[in-house]
């Protein structure tokens, strides 16, 4: 035989080895699954999406800027629990980072409510 073929050969029984040695050990083993996105809030009305998509959406869809996320139910749960008036009067009023009336100056009181129901998943009582 040539020596080219015994190289080539060698290589390809090294690499053949290297390759059953990687899956080892891994039989029957259930990979380890990424930590699962949020859930998908409730389908917003075109007009309630519209305030989120203009203004919400600066903070309330920004990890970074410390507001409670879109849907994420966790982060929203002690707001929501504060109830409706106590979230409505951080909304009018401005709270912590968040600038009065989230900076949507043709808001209703009503339009609050349900963005933030939006946002939150839930409903502010």
């Amino acid at each position: 035989m040539s020596r080219s073929i015994l190289i080539s050969g060698g290589f390809i029984a090294a690499s053949m080895l290297l390759l059953a040695a990687c899956g080892s050990g891994q039989e029957g083993k259930a990979a380890t699954p990424a930590a699962a996105p949020a859930p998908p809030p409730v389908a917003a009305s075109p007009a309630i999406q519209k305030i989120y998509d203009s203004t919400c959406s600066n903070c309330h869809g920004k990890p970074a800027s410390g507001a409670p996320q879109l849907g994420d139910a966790k982060a929203w749960a002690p707001r929501v629990a504060q109830g409706r008036e106590v979230v409505l009067g951080h909304i009018i009023n401005g709270y912590q980072g968040m600038p009065p009336m989230g900076l949507c100056m043709q808001c209703a009181e009503d339009d609050f409510i349900a963005v933030t129901e939006y946002m939150a998943g839930a409903k502010l009582q």
